[in-house]
């Protein structure tokens, strides 16, 4: 038997706390242990004591590794949630796209402005109570009178005749006759009966003057396929279908054959509006893109772009291979400055950026407000969170639009309430520009916010051009207005098949643009022009002042822009063919 063992060899703990505290009963009291029990005992106790601090550690490291998850998860989680967020405004794009209004018109409204009205103001067209303009008589149309009388003018009952009046019932119906006629030109012959020898034995009238030597078709078979084509956007092969429902039996090679004669003529005139665009020092610029289906190298795929320039009285296209800043420093070459209006797309700045690099002089680029703002109603329909805050900008930039045209009207009138607007205009932009860099400074802004807030702090110096320049467009819509004849050709028959069907149609759409910004009646413009081409043995005119609007006469530019057809035979659009 060993000694007993004191409480305080097996539990030190509990004799350091001796002479504080009354010890228990148990306490009091001994046993006699062995000291293999002893060993025991301890060991018992410190392998319990360590296996009570792995677990203490594993439950911690469980503990960590369960947050660490956690983490992940609710990380994983936002994640998803910001991706459903962009899918769905994704969709909700697209949406818009395909089926939603293509108008930019605000339709916002002040309810106050209509509450006194007892009518409903309709979005768009004739309001109610608003006066017509009746029916338009057009009497420079050509009248072609028919008389109409009874079968039998007596008395259904009695068979007596009826007795005529004086005068008559008069109404009119309007028609539109498109027919093809064969013009059959017969040249007299005379013979010689002095002895002078100088005339031929047989003497003719001179041949009437043809577009294309020993060509079958007319002028006016050219001046509607030139047109329907590359004004109007209609298919060579549905012009051609058209055509022989009518009769008109027109191959297609003839057609293809004719144009490309006529290429020539209509890139004297593209040239001349270059050199034209080139005195100007603003412009308006714009691309989209046009197939040429031809095989080129060094160029993969068949995709090409139609560039569109224009100033204050002229429009110029150009079709190249690239979309690089290499074009508009083509056509702007030799220009030393001028503004550029365009959309952010990144060749004019590069443009921009090297003309300022090299000697040729500095284009200061005005960005476009109207792209700015598609960048707030994206926001709005993406995001119908943000729809109040987008469209709170939207409303602030059309009011912009709406203080900069009564300083435009006051600046080309020279009114003395200038200066006036023109502190209201510069006082907007200024808020504007506050507005934006509070709004970004903000951590809580939604990021599609932020975004649409960064582009325009981007592009805030180009936006704001138009401040030092009453006369200056704030937008680029004239130059995509101009590109809307090309848009609506590429979606009927996707481009040109050759590059000199596609120089040609870039050629035709500067001349016939440019007719149209100086009003004139292309089709009357267009048969003036071939008809002299025609005179000149199918060549260029040696005199093209008549046909340039800049270099016209007030008389001549007051003749071509009639739109009543000359006095004539009863043919409204006739398609005429040289039988001779």
């Amino acid at each position: 038997m060993t000694a007993p063992t004191a409480p305080s060899d097996l539990f030190p703990e509990a004799a350091s706390g001796a002479g504080l505290a009354p010890a228990p009963p148990f306490a009091q009291q001994t046993i006699t242990l062995t000291r293999q029990e002893h060993i025991q005992l301890v060991s018992d106790v410190r392998y319990w004591r360590s296996q009570h601090e792995r677990a203490v550690t594993r439950a911690q490291w469980t503990q960590k590794r369960h947050d660490q998850e956690l983490a992940g998860a609710r990380a994983r989680e936002a994640a998803l949630q910001a991706e459903i967020v962009d899918l769905k405004a994704q969709v909700r794009d697209l949406r818009q796209r395909v089926f939603g209004t293509r108008t930019e018109q605000s339709r916002f409204f002040n309810p106050a402005q209509f509450a006194d009205s007892t009518t409903t103001k309709r979005r768009r067209g004739q309001q109610p109570g608003a006066r017509g303009h009746g029916r338009r008589c057009q009497p420079h149309l050509t009248e072609q009178a028919e008389a109409v009388d009874l079968v039998d003018p007596s008395c259904p009952n009695c068979g007596q005749p009826l007795s005529p009046m004086p005068g008559a019932e008069h109404c009119e119906v309007i028609e539109l006759e498109v027919r093809a006629y064969r013009r059959s030109i017969r040249r007299r012959r005379w013979r010689s009966t002095c002895r002078c020898g100088c005339l031929p034995g047989i003497v003719s009238a001179p041949p009437p003057p043809r577009l294309i030597p020993r060509g079958k078709l007319g002028v006016s078979v050219w001046v509607h396929a030139l047109l329907t084509k590359f004004l109007y956007g209609q298919p060579t092969h549905r012009l051609l279908q058209d055509w022989r429902e009518q009769g008109l039996h027109v191959a297609q090679g003839t057609l293809t054959g004719g144009l490309r004669r006529l290429a020539p003529l209509f890139a004297v005139l593209a040239q001349a509006g270059r050199e034209r665009l080139r005195t100007h020092s603003h412009w308006h610029a714009d691309e989209t893109r046009w197939e040429v289906f031809v095989q080129r190298e060094g160029k993969v795929g068949h995709r090409w772009y139609l560039w569109v320039f224009q100033a204050e009285d002229v429009v110029h296209y150009v079709l190249d291979p690239s979309r690089s800043a290499k074009v508009p420093d083509a056509v702007l070459d030799g220009v030393a400055d001028g503004i550029l209006s365009v959309d952010r797309y990144a060749a004019y700045k590069k443009f921009a950026t090297d003309r300022c690099n090299t000697d040729h002089g500095a284009i200061e680029l005005a960005y476009c407000w109207a792209h700015q703002r598609r960048d707030f109603l994206k926001v709005a329909n993406d995001h119908p969170a943000l729809w109040g805050w987008a469209m709170a900008w939207a409303e602030r930039i059309g009011q912009l639009y709406r203080l900069h045209a009564a300083r435009r009207a006051a600046f080309e009138g020279a009114h003395t309430s200038l200066p006036e607007r023109d502190h209201a205009v510069r006082q907007a932009v200024q808020a504007m520009g506050d507005s934006c860099t509070q709004q970004l400074a903000d951590t809580t802004l939604a990021t599609p916010a932020r975004k649409a807030l960064q582009n325009l702090q981007i592009y805030w110096s180009g936006l704001t051009v138009f401040v030092d320049h009453p006369w200056l467009d704030l937008d680029n819509n004239a130059a995509e207005r101009a590109l809307r004849p090309a848009v609506v050709a590429r979606k009927n028959f996707y481009g040109s098949g050759s590059e000199w069907s596609g120089a040609l149609a870039a050629d035709l759409l500067s001349v016939l643009m440019t007719a149209r910004l100086w009003e004139l009646n292309v089709r009357l413009w267009l048969h003036e022009y071939l008809q002299a081409c025609a005179e000149a043995g199918g060549h260029v005119p040696a005199d093209i002042a008549p046909f340039v609007p800049w270099r016209m006469q007030p008389g001549r530019l007051a003749q071509l822009r009639r739109f009543d057809p000359p006095c004539g035979p009863a043919r409204s659009v006739a398609v005429g063919i040289d039988s001779s």
